[in-house]
């Protein structure tokens, strides 16, 4: 018998959490006949311990419930290992960004029903300094602001306890000494923000990156130059529209590998959590996890 493991963040989905997790047991062993065993995070790195043990015991399918953050937990638990189980991935978070980039549905119910899709999807995963990540990372005094953002206010707030704490940071205008090197090219300079992306959305931003996709083996790296009062609006309007990367303020490019470090202390946000402190180094990992996604998907 095929055997699935689901982990579960019980905070995410506030007293439906439960729920979900019995409807999704009740699906797997009913009518795609798995072998079920449910794990709850308590604290953290469990979602990335569990996922390891799936792993190791060879599971046929691991399932992550909650947002970003116990996503980017789950997929760490895959990183060298020699059998990476498929993929769920039921969203339930505040913005869910790696689920709106392979179009599974945001409404739990059909996303949980999207677990039959037959339709798989192998997508890259990119490498930083020890640890995978899934969507973005961001470096800067901006990124910093929105490491902040406490889970009280995500869950009050949603996407708008980061634009909250993003236009704080904004009026502050600072930025920090930034030296980026890519593929075999540097640019160095001062800047509030560099995004490296895997994805077209990022913050619930679907068009921050409209030339990206799961599967393409690139990061798409933003280097934003200067966000003050005018500058940011102007930058704002263009990232709604898809056109950032067109921005005069912006620097855009594609690579496999990227370095980034500074000469003052610069920390880091990774898939919308806190991440290390400059230096890093990241490449692509080509299609590293294979994802169920919904059938009508392009």
């Amino acid at each position: 018998m095929k055997r699935a493991m689901i982990i579960i963040n019980p905070s995410s989905g506030k007293e439906q959490a439960q729920e979900y997790v019995d409807k999704i047991e009740q699906l797997l062993r009913d009518e795609a006949d798995y072998d079920v065993v449910i794990n709850e995070t308590a604290k953290e790195l469990d979602a990335t311990k569990y996922c390891a043990s799936a792993c190791a015991d060879c599971f046929d399918l691991v399932i992550s419930v909650g947002g970003d953050g116990t996503l980017h937990e789950t997929i760490n638990g895959l990183l060298d290992q020699e059998h990476r189980p498929l993929l769920g991935i039921i969203p339930l978070g505040t913005v869910n960004d790696f689920a709106r980039a392979l179009q599974i549905p945001l409404n739990t119910d059909e996303a949980i029903q999207t677990l039959l899709s037959p339709k798989r999807r192998k997508v890259d995963m990119g490498r930083l300094n020890d640890q995978l990540f899934a969507n973005v990372v961001a470096a800067g005094s901006l990124a910093e602001s929105l490491s902040s953002v406490s889970s009280e206010d995500k869950s009050k707030l949603g996407a708008f306890a980061y634009f909250r704490e993003g236009v704080k940071e904004l009026f502050g205008g600072s930025a920090s000494p930034l030296t980026i090197e890519y593929d075999g090219q540097t640019w160095s300079g001062e800047s509030p923000l560099f995004l490296a992306t895997l994805t077209n959305s990022v913050g619930g931003f679907e068009q921050i990156a409209p030339d990206a996709e799961v599967d393409d083996g690139l990061l798409h790296g933003f280097i934003i130059h200067n966000l003050n009062l005018l500058n940011s609006l102007a930058v704002g309007t263009s990232l709604l529209l898809g056109q950032l990367k067109e921005h005069h303020e912006v620097t855009y490019f594609t690579a496999r590998q990227i370095a980034v470090r500074s000469d003052e202390p610069v920390r880091t946000n990774v898939d919308g959590e806190e991440g290390p402190a400059l230096p890093i180094e990241m490449h692509i990992l080509p299609e590293y996890v294979e994802v169920i996604v919904p059938e009508d998907t392009k």
